[in-house]
């Protein structure tokens, strides 16, 4: 599945200052991992957003988010964030920065 490649450059804006931030082809789409973690990603045209377990019942109550779910389970910790959910400039950068706080709590690999 081919990603947003708008998105893409959106989230490369976001990042461009971060040198412990790389891309990597991941889940049939583009991810950009922090350190050697998952931080956030981009399937279609939707954001997929790795918030842990703790903040994943509070991030599916935010409008345009639903569970990720590939596999007829969905992952605990992270949720897709259709387009609606960040439409401004703003709106991705809360997710990418709460993403952000979540990976960066996580022990290194």
């Amino acid at each position: 599945m081919a990603f947003d490649a708008g998105l893409a450059e959106r989230l490369r804006d976001l990042f461009r200052e971060r040198h412990d931030v790389v891309e990597k082809r991941m889940f049939g789409g583009l991810a950009f991992m922090l350190g050697e973690h998952m931080c956030v990603g981009i399937l279609g045209d939707a954001l997929l957003a790795r918030v842990g377990a703790e903040g994943y019942e509070d991030a599916l109550h935010a409008r345009h988010v639903h569970p990720m779910d590939f596999t007829g389970r969905p992952m605990k910790g992270f949720v897709v964030v259709e387009p609606a959910g960040f439409e401004s400039d703003a709106d991705l950068a809360h997710w990418v920065e709460r993403c952000m706080v979540f990976v960066r709590s996580l022990p290194p690999k």
